[in-house]
């Protein structure tokens, strides 16, 4: 039987991925930007928590984070869109791409929680470039959606 939080969190990312829509322009050197954001969601950078909020800028390293009633929708330069639940923490590990080419690589870690995903051009060029890790397994994504449920690494 699926609980109603999981339902309920599913619902939220199913609705911030459809509103996500197309990319702004991104700056060079950020990986992406922030399309939704709602309740407690932080950027991890450098050290530093800060409100994540729409408009805001994403870059290889941070570390986006959620509280009970958060959920943050990012939209990737190659037009890839993640999107985290309550209670969640993902990782931007790696994240190259050109925009002549389509080439380059994305590498995520989801630490804990929920992730819904849209692949982007990276995916579709080069099958496999993207790949998302969680505490069990890694996944290399090959053109798709998906979504993904995991606790807390050991």
């Amino acid at each position: 039987m699926v609980s109603r939080s999981w339902t309920a969190a599913v619902a939220a990312i199913a609705l911030a991925l459809a509103t996500l829509g197309t990319t702004a322009p991104v700056l060079a050197g950020d990986a992406g930007m922030i399309k939704v954001a709602t309740g407690e969601a932080w950027i991890v950078r450098a050290g530093a928590r800060l409100p994540a909020r729409v408009g805001d800028k994403v870059q290889t390293s941070d570390v986006i984070a959620t509280g009970a009633k958060g959920a943050v929708g990012i939209t990737f330069a190659d037009d890839s869109r993640l999107s985290i639940g309550p209670n969640s923490v993902l990782a931007i590990d790696r994240f190259v791409f050109d925009s002549t080419t389509h080439a380059g690589a994305s590498e995520t870690s989801l630490r804990k929680g929920t992730l819904a995903a849209v692949s982007g051009r990276l995916a579709r060029q080069s099958p496999g470039a993207m790949k998302v890790k969680t505490p069990a397994a890694t996944l290399g994504v090959r053109g798709t959606e998906f979504l993904i449920r995991t606790g807390e690494a050991d």
